[in-house]
């Protein structure tokens, strides 16, 4: 099972958006065990890194998702 879990900043973020948008940009991220297999994650997300930390970028309408 995967299991997301969001900071107190971000989940504060999500919650004030409309239920439908906060339903399509959890559908936008739908990451599946396969997404773990080396370098599948590069391949679906762009990837940004800065200082030796890699952040995965998802973007969906007008929205954008950052994740590591």
């Amino acid at each position: 099972m995967i299991q997301i879990v969001f900071n107190e900043i971000s989940a504060a973020e999500l919650s004030r958006l409309p239920t439908q948008v906060q339903f399509q940009l959890l559908e936008a991220l739908n990451i599946t065990p396969a997404d773990f297999d080396p370098g599948a994650m590069e391949k679906r997300f762009g990837v940004l890194e800065k200082d030796g930390v890699k952040l995965f970028r998802c973007r969906t309408e007008d929205h954008r998702i950052y994740f590591a």
